[in-house]
């Protein structure tokens, strides 16, 4: 960033010209050194967009900044010194560039699955970015984060695998003999599996043996190839593969009708009415928990 634009960033510095730097070195060798500070004033401009939009953004306390205030202060000297000054500092930028594009990257998932939610019928839904220490917080402070209702308006999607399916199950193409589900469960109640494992074997009208029903938490590199998410980040929008879901009763009981699950970013959380999350996803709902 030139400090030319760079320098009305900071007030009494507007007028100052730049001297003349005292060395023999060459016009395009000085250019060079020039470069390293960032390069045109539109660059400029464009790093001043970026980081106004920043909450909190202080000028004299950013990157940018004090790339110019290096710029300035070596100005006097050779170029390679320069260089060796300046460097470290547009190293740190190149960190925050890469740090805006995981930014620009996650957001890219709220924007998918608000696509797909739409494309559903879903109207009302909400997504909110939580702290990265979010998942050592107790519910209460969760449900403040999240302006929920109560801490039973929290929920979870767990991935599970029968390990007692029939040799001839293997994926997901028969919803009601999956050799794996989703269940949305309430962070404050307690899952019970033995509930799922009769609800199986009642929906195959007892056909299928009980015994070749146990359910069990798949192992998350599992979950992750079956969803496309990482653990705390499960959601039962956009997976990678169709997974039966199972809803627990009590969720549809929740007053108000709308509860929070994962996001498909650990960060991220989705707010959505229980009825139209029924209508989009169209799970079993099976009551499989207890307080």
């Amino acid at each position: 960033i030139r400090s030319g634009t760079a320098r009305h960033w900071k007030n009494g510095n507007v007028h100052k010209k730049r001297q003349p730097r005292q060395t023999t070195e060459s016009t395009e060798e000085n250019e060079r050194c020039r470069s390293v500070a960032g390069g045109e004033d539109e660059i400029g401009a464009e790093w001043k967009r970026h980081w106004q939009s920043w909450r909190g953004f202080k000028p004299e306390s950013s990157n940018v900044y004090r790339i110019v205030e290096a710029e300035v202060a070596v100005s006097h000297l050779p170029p390679s010194q320069a260089r060796a000054i300046v460097q470290p500092e547009a190293a740190g930028v190149s960190s925050i560039v890469q740090g805006l594009s995981e930014l620009e990257l996650e957001s890219d998932t709220e924007a998918r699955l608000s696509s797909i939610l739409r494309s559903n019928g879903v109207k009302e839904f909400n997504f909110k970015r939580v702290p990265s220490d979010y998942y050592d917080w107790p519910l209460e402070a969760r449900r403040d984060a999240l302006a929920a209702p109560s801490v039973h308006h929290l929920c979870k999607s767990i991935v599970l695998v029968n390990t007692q399916a029939q040799s001839n199950v293997a994926d997901c193409s028969d919803p009601n003999n999956s050799k794996y589900y989703v269940v949305v469960v309430q962070y404050s109640a307690r899952f019970n599996a033995e509930s799922v494992k009769n609800f199986l074997y009642s929906l195959n009208d007892g056909k299928i043996a009980k015994k070749k029903f146990n359910l069990r938490l798949a192992p998350e590199e599992t979950s992750v190839k079956l969803t496309g998410y990482e653990h705390n980040a499960v959601t039962c929008i956009g997976m990678k593969t169709d997974i039966p879901v199972i809803l627990d009763e009590a969720i549809t009981k929740l007053n108000p009708d709308f509860f929070w699950l994962g996001g498909g970013d650990v960060d991220l959380k989705l707010g959505i009415r229980t009825s139209d999350f029924i209508n989009s996803v169209k799970p079993f709902i099976v009551r499989c928990s207890g307080s």
